[in-house]
């Protein structure tokens, strides 16, 4: 992204943060992470950039021959670089391009020689995806891009306000409050704004070895039209005269706002509406860009520019035939995923680069939600896509929420990757045959449990530059098991993938409060290990890592047993496999007999409870 300098303000500087953090938004093409090492050098040093929150941690490692990324972690491969003469400079600064949001994180940087190993520099990377949007009209005597920080910035502290479009500097155009130190309020006013204004801007705050940004984009619409103030005033009155205020909200609303469309991403196609009555020339100019300024599609020279189009809505978008004739420039966007939710933005400009007609189009597409009752043999997560994908591209499935796990799926190089793939979805997961020459990237997930629950994010990717992303929320329901008090046995059911490993240690818990229900481990139950409550009460199958099934049977339960189960398979101390089961233990009813003793009831059938409740 081209950046140019639109207002620096320098102050004096004073303390020394402890941990250095730095901000950059998802998408931009790089980030550094600074690390500065003014000793000296000892013979073979090597530097290590890591992340400890990782497997494998390591970011990226430097030797004195050169970038030793043979056990690098496969989400950096490819961008990371250091600077050349690094280990003769000091400067082991890191760049990490593309930044994405799940490169989060702490980053460490540090220099070891033999046994011996110096940690330079902590990083805290935060990388955002979120920006305010300001909206101002054209003739305006200022509008004020904002940007607050803590107050009392130390005295230091640089501040300085970028565009991403090539225009040219401002001077005499900006100015910022005073005191702002003191305050933080680091805010540039920009004076008489105008079209050509509108754009991306960041305000980044230099704070000792901090690097803090905020992003916001402005856009400077047209007046509006003296005529059409004066019309709308007269229509005003004579509604408000004729009509009920009913009427007066609906032309409001059709006048003033702009046109909002909602849509599933399950949807084929999501269309952005636009007609006009105007009559456009043959040789016009019709550009669809999203708010952050990406060519989403271009119409030209009579025809579509597909060449011109951002990667991401690279085949993935039409215009109807004869539109200048016909007025209807309404945009078709394929497959529309919660990725697309934009302002969008449509201008025909004239042979002379004089814009005719600015209209904009808010889409919103809701992120794909999947139910599944527990206990289903499997569900799939749906992504489907018309765009033509390199044979040669990467498919990545990761779950992001709640806790990270960036392997639930692999597909590279013409095959699955079932080494890089997370313990906890290994063996369960399966995608179609030939993904990338059909489209159809779904994801088929094997015995899901509660523990499955989150949001799901498939990228795909070439040359590390992502083409296509989509999010899918799943949510299992949690199992449910209902018994009357005087059953002889309940069962806690718990049905996943055969032949788990021989090592595994499978262990099922009371919740409220924390009890040890049941504990297989070393290939035997565990009885020493349980609650008191339960000695004696509980059982397994046989053989059940081969067979997958780790039910629990619970014998004579009662009310006191109700409340939240949870099984959890471990390897080592790692999570492998995890459920949750709700149990209800329903009491007898009373019933009081002739002698007018009140006596316990079984609501069961069974006919020996039923004989010997008459002969009492």
């Amino acid at each position: 992204m081209k950046m140019l300098v639109v207002f620096v303000i320098l102050l004096h500087v004073s303390q020394h943060a402890l941990a250095v953090v730095v901000e950059v938004y998802e998408k931009e093409r790089s980030v550094l992470l600074p690390c500065q090492s003014s000793g000296s050098m000892s013979d073979g040093p090597t530097v290590m950039w890591t992340r400890s929150d990782l497997d494998p941690k390591s970011v990226h490692l430097l030797r004195e021959g050169g970038d030793d990324l043979r056990g690098q972690n496969q989400r950096y491969s490819g961008r990371t670089s250091v600077r050349s003469h690094a280990l003769d400079s000091g400067d082991f600064s890191l760049t990490l391009r593309e930044p994405q949001l799940t490169d989060s994180g702490s980053y460490t940087c540090s220099i070891s020689a033999g046994r011996q190993e110096q940690r330079l520099t902590d990083i805290q990377l935060q990388v955002k995806d979120q920006y305010v949007e300001v909206k101002v009209e054209e003739g305006s005597e200022s509008v004020i891009l904002p940007c607050k920080t803590t107050p009392d910035l130390p005295e230091d502290t640089r501040v300085e306000w970028t565009r991403s479009d090539p225009e040219p500097v401002y001077r005499i155009q900006t100015k910022m409050n005073e005191d702002l130190l003191r305050t933080g309020d680091l805010s540039l006013t920009l004076k008489q704004p105008t079209e050509r204004d509108t754009g991306g801007y960041i305000c980044t705050i230099y704070r000792d070895k901090d690097i803090l940004r905020q992003k916001l984009v402005l856009q400077v619409k047209e007046p509006f039209p003296f005529w059409a103030k004066a019309l709308l005033v007269v229509l005003v009155l004579l509604v408000l005269l004729l009509v009920s205020g009913g009427l007066l909200y609906h032309f409001w609303h059709y006048f003033m706002t702009i046109p909002k469309v909602k849509v599933k991403s399950e949807v084929e196609s999501v269309q952005l509406p636009l007609k006009t009555t105007v009559q456009l020339p043959e040789d016009a100019e019709v550009e669809w860009t999203d708010i952050i300024g990406r060519e989403v599609h271009l119409y030209q020279n009579s025809s579509a520019q597909h060449e011109e189009q951002h990667r991401r809505y690279r085949e993935r978008t039409e215009m109807n035939e004869d539109l200048l004739r016909t007025g209807d420039l309404s945009l078709t966007l394929k497959h529309p995923t919660d990725r697309d939710t934009y302002t969008y933005i449509c201008t025909v400009y004239s042979e002379e680069g004089n814009i005719l007609l600015r209209k904009e189009v808010e889409l919103k597409v809701k992120v794909c939600k999947v139910d599944v009752k527990e206990g289903a043999e499997s569900v799939q997560l749906p992504f489907k896509t018309t765009q033509t994908l390199p044979g040669d591209a990467a498919v990545q499935w990761e779950r992001y929420q709640p806790i990270p796990i960036k392997w639930v799926h692999g597909y590279e190089n013409r095959s699955d990757q079932p080494d890089k793939q997370n313990q906890v979805y290994r063996g369960r997961t399966e995608m179609n045959e030939d993904p990338l020459r059909t489209g159809d990237l779904s994801l088929t997930l094997m015995y899901p449990t509660d523990g499955d629950s989150g949001r799901y994010r498939c990228g795909v990717s070439l040359d590390n530059f992502q083409i296509t992303v989509k999010s899918v929320l799943l949510k299992v329901k949690v199992c449910q098991v209902e018994v009357e008090e005087g059953a002889e046995s309940v069962q806690l059911p718990f049905k996943t993938t055969e032949n788990l490993p021989g090592d595994a240690e499978v262990q099922w818990w009371c919740v409220a409060p924390l009890k040890w229900v049941h504990v297989y481990k070393n290939s035997s139950d565990q009885p020493d290990k349980q609650h008191q409550d339960y000695r004696d009460r509980t059982k397994m199958n046989e053989d059940l890592l081969r067979t997958g099934d780790l039910s629990l049977t619970l014998d004579q339960p009662t009310e006191r047993d109700s409340g939240e189960y949870r099984c959890g398979v471990y390897i080592a101390g790692d999570i492998l496999r995890y459920k949750t089961v709700v149990l209800k233990v329903k009491g007898r009813a009373q019933v009081q007999d002739q002698t007018g003793i009140i006596r316990n009831r079984s609501s069961s059938t069974d006919p020996t409870a039923l004989m010997a409740d008459q002969s009492v």
